[in-house]
């Protein structure tokens, strides 16, 4: 899977929006500690929803009052601009790129100790757009061998967010949290339907509602009524 596959396959930027809350709730229902993927609304004065694997893998989703910004950072991608001393991007990947979304590559948390901009894919959507975007005629590496069937610039890492993300995110969880979780309850966050304790309880029974309030709150995702 390259950007192009991505970015022909990511939902329009509201649902994604929504579905990046989503995966920050499930993360404080699952698990509670240091989150795997997380939902800022105050990223200065925009919002972020991000994935830190906590490996040198991440992905940021910055949404703008003009669209929405992705970047992609796969530590072990050839594309990676830590192939050679230059630390230079890979040809092609911002070619295009709105003017709107240029500061996003003098964000801090971007960047390398000398603060350039550090990506292995990029994508965007100005509001309005009937489509993503990412840099263009980007030409990707060969295969590492007959066998590397891996993505060349690791856009594979935002599969979450497609369509099928409440299927993904059980299997994520098991494999990462070794944990089984009811698929129905994990569909209903994906719906946005409102926070219950019995929801809650169907993948943590460690955890209410109350609990999570004001963790879920400041994510901007509903909770039942008391």
């Amino acid at each position: 899977m390259t950007v192009y596959e991505i970015a022909a396959e990511l939902p329009p930027i509201d649902v994604l929006r929504d579905r990046c809350r989503a995966l920050a709730v499930l993360e404080c229902v699952v698990d509670g500690g240091e989150p795997y993927y997380a939902y800022a609304r105050d990223w200065g004065a925009d919002e972020a929803a991000s994935m830190d694997n906590g490996s040198g893998d991440e992905w940021t989703v910055v949404f703008t009052a003009d669209g929405a910004f992705i970047r992609v950072f796969d530590h072990e991608s050839v594309m990676s601009p830590y192939r050679d001393s230059d630390h230079e991007l890979w040809p092609g990947l911002l070619d295009g790129l709105p003017a709107v979304f240029r500061p996003q590559l003098e964000e801090p948390a971007f960047g390398d100790e000398e603060g350039q901009f550090v990506a292995t894919a990029v994508l965007w959507r100005l509001t309005g757009d009937d489509r993503w975007h990412a840099g263009e005629g980007i030409a990707f590496p060969a295969p590492r061998g007959p066998y590397d069937d891996t993505d060349p610039d690791g856009s594979g890492l935002l599969g979450i967010l497609l369509d099928d993300i409440a299927e993904r995110y059980v299997a994520f969880a098991g494999d990462y949290y070794d944990v089984e979780l009811d698929p129905t309850a994990v569909e209903r966050i994906v719906a946005q339907r409102p926070l219950t304790d019995p929801v809650v309880r169907a993948l943590n029974p460690a955890v209410t509602v109350a609990g999570l309030r004001e963790a879920v709150t400041a994510i901007g995702y509903p909770v039942a009524a008391s």
